[in-house]
């Protein structure tokens, strides 16, 4: 290769991609351009630790890493399209960056709420400096609404609530998590939720906020008619896949209704030769012959390890796949092993009134394994959901 690897997206998956292409043996050019102005960091403790003051840097790797394997990062630079024709990559200040592969690696951004009022005290939480500035008003937060209880949802209030914050969960779906685990399991979630002082309200959405003369928000009006006091509101509705940039590029892209973003086949290829997605924003083909993103920590890597082996022709990985991704909230955490879906059949096999373990089946068969401060029993199932074992056999007595 005579011109450079270039990875669009300086976040996890981008950097996983860089790692495992040197891994494989790759020693050319090796460009890392990311929007942001940091090193790739870890997003997960944003919710948790971050947010609460208990560590202020999640730096995945230090500076030295990428002088060492000779991995060129440019931060703060947006990409805002590409020539796959020329294989360049137009950068925001007018630059461009020539190519023979492309990594996509642009992850997602949180997704708003039309119509708010613009008030100070209201955030989302993607990126470091949404964290940064979530603290801040924590700090002097006495009430907190947050809005969708997903995953950064309920992370954030269990957050909320360590730093002794009142909470107002509010969720229009039956229970949290209920369209990621089912209402079964939802049902567990919440109420842990309400053991530690959350006010969760599920069917309920939120119709606008109340602000004060400064302009600062200090209320809300929720959609069955409720008014509640707020001094801090979080918008966790969801992310949508950072593909504007690709818009006249000629590479596949998902349509918004099937979750968005960038068409790939099983190893990452796209549509167009010598442009490769992997990550949140990438949607792959998968065993059921479907595409689709899968918005989990562990599969950055393993897609990264596929994609590189694909890439220089080596043997990928033979183990099986099983998919895994896991949320703390309190002193709990929560472990989802396999796919468990929300229209699988859920059997609820352990519950003490804090901790739990779930199978989901489809046809008869384990899909999936999800458990609460069970951490052994999650983990050892990993075979059995491998091989879709039959349900009745680990539902049978021992």
């Amino acid at each position: 290769m005579t011109a450079p690897i270039v990875i669009v997206g300086a976040g996890l998956a981008g950097l996983r991609a860089a790692e495992e292409l040197r891994r494989a043996g790759y020693d050319g050019e090796l460009v890392l351009v990311g929007a942001e102005t940091r090193l790739p960091y870890d997003r997960p403790p944003l919710s948790k630790q971050f947010v609460r003051g208990e560590t202020d840097d999640t730096t995945l790797r230090p500076s030295e890493f990428y002088a060492e394997k000779r991995i060129d990062v440019r931060l703060g630079a947006e990409a805002v399209g590409v020539d796959t024709d020329a294989r360049r990559v137009r950068l925001a200040d007018g630059s461009t960056l020539v190519y023979d592969q492309l990594i996509i690696a642009t992850g997602l951004r949180p997704r708003r709420l039309p119509g708010l009022p613009d008030l100070r005290g209201v955030h989302v939480l993607r990126e470091h400096a949404d964290a940064v500035a979530l603290r801040a008003d924590l700090a002097d937060a006495a009430t907190a609404l947050v809005v969708g209880a997903g995953f950064i949802g309920c992370e954030l209030a269990a957050s909320f609530r360590a730093n002794g914050v009142g909470v107002v969960l509010v969720e229009p779906q039956a229970t949290p998590l209920a369209s990621v685990l089912g209402t079964e399991v939802g049902e567990l979630v919440a109420r842990m939720h309400r053991e530690e002082g959350v006010d969760l309200r599920c069917r309920t959405g939120l119709d606008t906020l109340r602000g004060d003369d400064t302009g600062r928000v200090r209320g809300a009006l929720l959609s069955d008619g409720s008014e509640i006091a707020a001094d801090l509101v979080v918008i966790g509705v969801g992310s949508r896949p950072v593909t504007e940039w690709l818009s006249d590029s000629g590479i596949a892209l998902a349509e918004p209704s099937a979750g968005g973003g960038v068409l790939a086949d099983e190893v990452g290829r796209t549509s167009v030769a010598g442009v490769w997605a992997v990550g949140d924003v990438a949607a792959w083909l998968h065993e059921t012959g479907l595409r689709k993103r899968v918005e989990h920590w562990t599969n950055a890597g393993e897609q990264a390890k596929l994609l590189a082996c694909a890439l220089f022709g080596a043997e990928p990985p033979t183990a099986a796949r099983v998919p895994y991704f896991w949320s703390d909230q309190y002193e709990v955490k929560i472990q989802a092993l396999g796919t468990p879906n929300a229209t699988d059949d859920v059997h609820i096999v352990s519950d003490d009134g804090r901790r739990f373990l779930a199978y989901y089946s489809q046809a008869g068969a384990l899909t999936g394994v999800v458990g609460a401060g069970m951490t052994a029993q999650v983990m050892k199932a990993r075979a059995k959901i491998a091989a879709a074992a039959p349900l009745r056999e680990l539902l049978a007595p021992s």
